[in-house]
């Protein structure tokens, strides 16, 4: 059974980029427009979801927020959240982690490295 991973990015076209490299690396990809809908649709799906790669600024709930507020579930406690963003700077990085954020990784993004990133992260390495 493939593993399921939520994809979380104002931008719809970079989610059918992500979606498309995830599903043909063998993954089950759902897709939200911002943190709003992804803590939602996470709660929706408490069972199904294996990772979280998220944004940072989104509308509604940027990506800290939604790492924030999944690690206050006890649901979401350990499921890796991965932050994909055009924020590079140390700062936010640190701020991703005291969030709770599992690792960052900068747009734009080589495929590849994608896959090898969350292949790692979800244990499928």
């Amino acid at each position: 059974m493939s593993k399921t991973i939520l994809a979380v990015d104002d931008s719809a076209s970079l989610r059918q980029m992500v979606a498309f490299t995830l599903s043909r690396a063998g993954y089950t990809v759902l897709e939200a427009g911002d943190g709003q809908e992804a803590f939602e649709m996470a709660q929706a799906q408490v069972n199904r979801i294996d990772m979280v790669l998220a944004d940072q600024n989104m509308p509604r709930m940027d990506g800290l927020t939604l790492v924030k507020s999944l690690r206050s579930t006890a649901q979401f406690k350990s499921t890796p959240i991965l932050i994909l963003t055009t924020e590079s700077s140390d700062a936010m990085k640190a701020a991703g982690k005291a969030a709770g954020a599992t690792g960052w990784m900068v747009k734009p993004f080589d495929p590849n490295k994608l896959v090898e990133l969350v292949g790692k992260v979800i244990g499928q390495a």
